[in-house]
Formats: C-alpha cells, structure tokens, sequence
C-alpha cells in the first residue's frame, strides 16, 4: 500500500518512522516532510493544507492510506475535503472531521463539550470585544492565578497565567485586541488548577477507542519548569506517578464519557483524541484541554513505546474495526529530550549547521526544524532541531542516555534542558 503522511515536524518523523516499518506499507510519501523523513520514504514540496495539491498527488501515486500529523489541515476541514470529493471518498484518511477538530480549534466548543458531556474540568467563561467589559468585571471576582485562553490556535502559546487581577485585565483586553491574531478573538478565562500534568493519547473510530501509552511533557524553556512557554521540551512515557487505579479513573470518568459524546454528538471522528490531564493536589483528575491529534514532543517518547503495525491499526480505525485490536506496548520507558536553537522561543537564527545527529543503537534521534543547505549540510530550521529519545527499563537510565547523545550533537546556540523529569524523583 502506498501511504501518504502530511506533516514537516519531529511527530510527523515518529510517524514516518512507524509507518515505514509496516509491512503493509510499499511506498511512503511525506508531505512537505524534513531531512529526516527523507531517509524513510520520499519528501514532497507540497504544504500540509493544500488540499487541491494533496488531491493531485494521491491521485498520481495510487495512495491507499492518507495519515495527517499535524492540526492545521484538520481544523481546515481535510477529513470532510476526502469525503465530500467522489475521487478522494473511498481512501482512508486518519483524523477527525472539521467539527471533532473543534475540540482543539475552538477553547470554547471543547469546554462546552465537556460541560455538555459531564467530564470534569475547571470552570470557565468566554468573552469577546463585544464582551469586554462583562470579562474584566468577571476577571475583578477571580482568585489569582488566573488562567487566559486564546479560543482559537495559537501554535501552543495561547495559554496565559496571570499571578495578579490586573496583569489578568491587561493581558486579556491585549488578547481581545489580537495579541494572538484571529485565534484571541475570543479568550476563555479559566479557573486556575494547581497539581501535576500528563497526557492520554486515545485512538477511536467514532465508537470504540484504545489507549496508547501516557507520557508527561515539559513545556517551559528553563530547567525547574521556568521561563517562556515552548512548543515542548522534553518528555517522559509512562510518567512514574500514574498508577492502575488513576489510568482506570480517567478511562472512566474522561475517555469514556469522551467518545461517547462523539458519537452521542455525530461528531465523526476517526482519529486520535490527546487528552491533557491535570492531578490536583485534591487527588482528582480534570481535563485541561483536547487536541485533535498526537502531541510534539510526547509522540516521539510514545511511539518507539508502540509495538504494534501503525497501519494495521490504522485500517482497523478507519473502517470501525478498532475494538478487535489488540495494544502491544513496550514496559521500557522513554525519555525525549528536544534540542533547541540558542534564543527559543524568542528571536533564533536558522542555518546552523549540525553534527553527530545520527540515531545509535541507545537513541533515536528526530528531526523537528532541519533542513538541507545547497552544499547538502543539515542545518537547523526552527526554534526546536531535534528529539532525542532513548529507552531503558529504568526512567533515570533513559534520560542518562538521552543527555548523552544531546550533548554529542553540536551546533551553534544549541540549548536543551538536562532536568527532564526532575520533579518525578
């Protein structure tokens, strides 16, 4: 089968990566995909959300499959694209319609879908322009933290925590004005939750689901959890602290209800729903957020955990089968530690070239933002360069490991954090 991936990050070379090794799979196009990809199957210069190009493409190269890594092209609606084209309609496509997307596009529909839906979360409101004055009155009878939420995408760094009432009235009327763009012209404002994250990954077919393995991520760019918010900065599967009795809570009270209220809602949704969990000092569990498809970096601590034929349980997924796969799972655990460009996630340079990148027998090591130069030298491309993932029955050994390797690597202004898990001992 030839299978077609869209996506250029460090989870779209996870995918690659499990993809490839399928025996189902005879060729495997990535579009635009990356440096990395490349060894695995053959990059295309096409973008993520240009579906007439994707139509073309899987048309001349007979594709079979249609995987989608990131969420932009399904917030834009790629799933109901393929079903609504009589050509397209018959290839299976992994992920949800525009509307099941909603639930990481739009704050505000997915908080409403959980109310709807009776899974725990913390409370809210939404506001817009029109709104402001009733947000800032709202914002005047909050406890402090206070937690702001762009409704709409904002590549992950539309979250913001207040510490006082009136940073809280600057930031959000900053947010009603555009702060983020389109994506802050509404903002949720949030109850603030203190306690310990981590994420649930679930496969469904709009009907049954599985549970991929859990993994916890960091998102601040200094060491102790300090700094500027990233796109993420290392991450741990399974985070130790989750025992049998939280996963069965959780499967209970949040993805059960959840795909449940797909289905109830006719949300179609054949893909994967990652679940942000968040465990509060009170020993309750809440959701923090959705979203529409597999977390960077967490997928490339999660997938080399995976054992099972990534295709086989995507057809499974595709056709309504998903209930009679069985999950195999490696109990070694994983730890991804990201490489970032000197400056991230302010102001960096690109170009950068790089060095010693090359996985080993202990690591494996993805690409996120690289790309070749005309002299055909890997260079750094994004504000994240690389994943370092390595497994190890013991978490400490692991991440020993992958601090190894990130710091064989070498280009100029590398930065990683070398506490990955500190507050797990």
């Amino acid at each position: 089968m030839n299978i077609l991936l869209l996506g250029s990050g460090g989870r779209e070379h996870a995918f690659a990566a499990k993809l490839a090794a399928s025996k189902h799979c005879t060729q495997l196009l990535i579009a635009p995909g990356n440096p990395g990809t490349a060894a695995l199957g053959t990059n295309i210069a096409i973008a993520a959300t240009d579906f007439p190009a994707i139509k073309q493409l899987v048309i001349e190269n007979n594709i079979g499959m249609v995987v989608v890594g990131p969420e932009a092209p399904l917030v834009e609606g790629i799933v109901d694209f393929f079903r609504q084209d009589e050509v397209l309609q018959a290839v299976p496509i992994v992920g949800p319609t525009q509307l099941g997307a909603q639930l990481e596009g739009s704050k505000a529909f997915s908080k409403a879908f959980m109310q709807r839906n009776g899974i725990p979360t913390a409370g809210y409101r939404e506001f817009t322009k029109d709104t402001l004055n009733e947000g800032l009155a709202y914002i005047e009878q909050q406890q402090t933290p206070i937690v702001l939420k762009a409704d709409g995408l904002a590549a992950g760094k539309g979250v913001l925590i207040c510490q006082t009432i009136e940073e809280a009235k600057v930031e959000f009327t900053d947010m009603l004005a555009g702060k983020f763009g389109d994506a802050s012209s509404k903002v949720v404002i949030e109850e603030f939750m203190d306690g310990i994250e981590y994420s649930v990954f679930v496969l469904t077919d709009g009907k049954s689901y599985k549970i991929l393995p859990t993994a916890k991520d960091y998102k601040r760019i200094g060491e102790g959890d300090t700094g500027l918010n990233t796109g993420g900065m290392g991450a741990v599967s399974p985070p130790p602290f989750v025992t049998e009795q939280m996963s069965e809570i959780v499967e209970r009270t949040i993805v059960q209800p959840t795909v449940a209220g797909l289905e109830k809602e006719n949300i179609g949704y054949h893909g994967i729903v990652y679940v942000g969990l968040m465990v509060l000092k009170t020993g309750e569990i809440k959701v923090v957020e959705y979203n529409c498809r597999m977390g960077d970096p967490e997928t490339e601590a999660v997938f080399p955990r995976w054992k099972n034929d990534i295709v086989e349980v995507f057809l499974a997924l595709t056709g309504g089968q998903l209930a009679s796969v069985e999950m195999e799972v490696d109990e070694r655990a994983a730890v991804t530690i990201i490489l970032a460009s000197g400056g991230y996630p302010g102001d960096f340079e690109k170009g950068k070239i790089i060095t010693h990148a090359e996985s080993t027998d202990d690591t494996v090591v993805y690409h996120c933002g690289t790309k070749m130069n005309e002299q055909q030298q890997l260079v750094t491309n994004g504000g994240r360069v690389l994943a370092v993932t390595s497994l190890h029955a013991d978490w400490k050994e692991a991440l020993a490991i992958s601090n190894k390797k990130a710091a064989e690597i070498q280009f100029e202004g590398k930065y990683y954090r070398r506490d990955i898990g500190f507050d797990l001992v």
